[in-house]
């Protein structure tokens, strides 16, 4: 039986995330937050004092997932903080890092747990690098402005104190920084599907991509 790959890329509080949970559970596939693996790196090098920018360190704790990693190591409510992301993005950009944890992404791809039907992956470079054979890619964007406002107010229902300026400011360098990097910059892939999710509620992205897949791969939810 066809194990099905859908790869959902896009940039910062743009709902990536939350499409990619929704469409995992809907279609019964397994899930992969892939920039929680580098969140966990990011996480991992602060809370032992290092520097994310250093690529020796970022390396070595990148090469403990293939062994040590837990599914609920990736739960840790630390890793959703602002500090941690801005961390995340500079290990990302890091080659070392990303070919360590490129094969990780393609043996869950290509070998789903629990003899899943499929496979949900969302990140930055899903369609483009890490699974380019996705069976349907969409990339979500929204103005800056908007995602910088829905990352405020996560954070203020987190007791997170930042203004919306400070978050603004950080997520125009998080997008600089990734779709500026040398190693799998951030970019649709050349046959994905371009959704602006900004005037769109999240039961609106969920319908439309349902919709995009049934048409693209003639599946339905509890097939």
């Amino acid at each position: 039986m066809k194990k099905y790959i859908i790869a959902i890329d896009g940039t910062a509080a743009s709902g990536k995330g939350t499409l990619a949970r929704n469409l995992a559970q809907i279609l019964g596939f397994s899930y992969l937050d892939t920039g929680k693996l580098y969140r966990y790196i990011g996480y991992a090098l602060l809370r032992d004092g290092e520097n994310p920018d250093e690529e020796a360190a970022a390396i070595r704790v990148a090469k403990t997932i293939q062994i040590d990693l837990h599914p609920e190591d990736l739960q840790n409510p630390a890793l959703g903080c602002d500090g941690v992301g801005q961390a995340a993005s500079k290990v990302a950009a890091i080659s070392g890092v990303r070919t360590i944890l490129l094969e990780y992404q393609r043996n869950f791809a290509r070998n789903p747990p629990d003899a899943a039907k499929g496979v949900v992956l969302d990140g930055r470079d899903i369609g483009t690098v890490v699974c380019p054979e996705a069976d349907f890619k969409l990339y979500i964007d929204a103005y800056i402005g908007i995602r910088a406002q829905r990352r405020y107010k996560e954070l203020q229902s987190k007791g997170i104190s930042l203004t919306y300026d400070t978050v603004l400011a950080d997520m125009q360098e998080r997008d600089r920084r990734d779709s500026q990097r040398t190693a799998s910059p951030m970019k649709p892939a050349e046959d994905a599907i371009l959704l602006d999710t900004g005037a769109m509620s999240i039961d609106d992205v969920l319908e439309k991509a349902l919709l995009l897949i049934k048409g693209r791969l003639g599946i339905n939810p509890g097939q």
